[in-house]
């Protein structure tokens, strides 16, 4: 198949922002968003270049994005990166374990409706989500024995035990060795991504349009996380 010029240069710009922004929306940039949802040709040449940096560019609502794959440690983070960032310097995979499941309650949380959109509030304050992610490993750590949580993918004890390692400092701390240090990392990390909005004078958490669009469109489709609320609900009711 052969291409016209312009729609490779158009094509070429379209990846350019992407890769410079990670997202392109109609507000931002209208001249570059129609060309991309106008044209079949250029949509595909943009596709086609994001499958060579294995990524994935998708568009949802007003709005597109570009995914690194899982396995990108180029344009998205490997486990020690994100280990360096959200852990203590002395971090285990205890810790790093901890993080990740820090990250899919807080989703869990917000996106638990049954609507037209999966988000079920609009906000959450920090106390409130600490009091929960005890309460969740406390539950999974009961519930299900070390066997099972081997199959099940999700070590509720090694992540209680990371947990519980860390001090509790009600005085705003923000090291990475206390509870309200350690989550607030996490927090700084999203907020960086563009994620959730953290409103650190007020504990509060919120979440961007592009952390709805994603879930809705995205990653609410994907068996893994369907699997963790799954699991998360069921050791929870167990224990009502």
């Amino acid at each position: 198949m052969s291409y016209q010029i312009e729609e490779v240069k158009l094509s070429q710009q379209i990846f350019y922002h992407l890769l410079s922004q990670r997202e392109l929306n109609e507000q931002q940039d209208k001249a570059l968003y129609y060309a991309y949802t106008g044209n079949e040709t250029v949509m595909n040449l943009v596709k086609s270049q994001g499958e060579i940096a294995h990524c994935v560019i998708e568009r949802y609502g007003s709005s597109i994005y570009l995914i690194p794959k899982e396995e990108n440690e180029v344009l998205g983070f490997s486990k020690r990166e994100l280990k360096k960032v959200l852990c203590k310097s002395s971090g285990t995979d205890k810790d790093y374990y901890l993080s990740q499941f820090v990250i899919l309650t807080l989703l869990v949380e917000f996106y638990d409706g049954q609507g037209q959109s999966a988000k079920g509030r609009d906000f959450m304050r920090v106390g409130e989500l600490q009091n929960i992610i005890a309460e969740r490993l406390k539950e999974g750590a009961t519930y299900y024995d070390e066997e099972q949580q081997q199959q099940l993918g999700i070590a509720y004890s090694n992540m209680l035990e990371a947990f519980e390692a860390l001090r509790s400092d009600d005085r705003g701390s923000k090291q990475k060795t206390t509870k309200e240090g350690f989550l607030h990392g996490i927090f700084k990390f999203l907020q960086e991504q563009q994620l959730i909005e953290y409103i650190e004078a007020d504990e509060m958490i919120t979440t961007t349009k592009k952390l709805d669009q994603l879930m809705d469109f995205n990653l609410l489709n994907q068996n893994n996380y369907t699997r963790v609320l799954h699991v998360l609900k069921e050791a929870e009711n167990e224990s009502n």
